[in-house]
């Protein structure tokens, strides 16, 4: 399985809270003729996504208990704790080496993860729901910039975000995902990221992937932008620098 790409050191505890606090503090003092904006990413950045994924594996336990009763005790055991970012080798991690077991796994995994009704599996990682109401609460504009897609993936978002108590639904508030699923996430977010100041001052960018974050500061070089430190693609490109790597939204308030 392919190494994650080395990140810079993450940000202290102590430091992370400074960083975070700033941003909230930026917000406050933004011009009232502009709201201030604050983007986030959502899995792997607000939500960490692997309890949808451990809600499909189980699911394909129970269809294969009869055909393949060795392989689905596997997959009932899997936690998500333990998952990493490509399902191929937690399967394999897992003692799973059959190809075309594996090859299947991830076409019904990937037949279910990209839609609707899973959603409402993911949890906020720690730190988020209190950052993101805090923002939103002194007076941010709070997008949610997600690679997504619009047609199979926008009802259940929306719904995930509510349950979990996120902002959403209301003034001060947008979700923007891609239009479609065959768009890359790169290409969705470099092409739509010029665009998100339009309804205010951009003040802060939180994404977990190093491309992504890239992008952030390619476009907009005086922008606070934050990496989550969660997991990201294999093959990301190197973090550029004067960008903040953090583990969490912990102690923030």
């Amino acid at each position: 399985m392919a190494s994650p790409t080395a990140l810079p050191p993450r940000a202290s505890r102590d430091e992370q809270a400074r960083l975070l606090h700033a941003v909230l503090e930026r917000v406050r003092a933004t011009d009232g003729a502009r709201a201030p904006v604050v983007v986030f990413d959502l899995d792997g950045t607000l939500v960490d996504n692997r309890p949808r994924t451990s809600a499909i594996l189980h699911e394909l336990a129970d269809k294969w208990k009869a055909t393949r009763p060795a392989v689905a005790a596997v997959l009932r055991e899997i936690r998500y704790e333990d998952l990493d970012y490509l399902l191929e080798g937690n399967l394999r991690n897992a003692g799973i080496d059959d190809d075309a077991v594996i090859s299947e796994a991830i076409e019904y995994w990937r037949s279910r993860f990209f839609f609707d009704d899973l959603q409402k599996h993911d949890v906020p990682l720690a730190g988020a729901l209190s950052f993101v109401r805090a923002c939103h609460d002194a007076g941010a504009i709070v997008v949610y910039f997600t690679g997504r897609d619009l047609p199979n993936m926008a009802l259940g978002t929306f719904a995930s975000l509510r349950d979990l108590g996120f902002p959403i639904g209301v003034p001060g508030t947008e979700l923007v995902l891609k239009p479609n699923a065959e768009m890359s996430d790169a290409e969705f977010k470099r092409d739509l990221t010029p665009k998100l100041g339009r309804r205010g001052v951009l003040t802060a960018a939180f994404d977990n992937e190093p491309g992504n974050c890239n992008i952030f500061k390619e476009l907009f070089p005086s922008l606070d932008v934050f990496l989550l430190h969660t997991q990201h693609h294999p093959d990301a490109p190197t973090l550029d620098g004067d960008i903040h790597v953090i583990s969490s939204f912990e102690a923030t308030t």
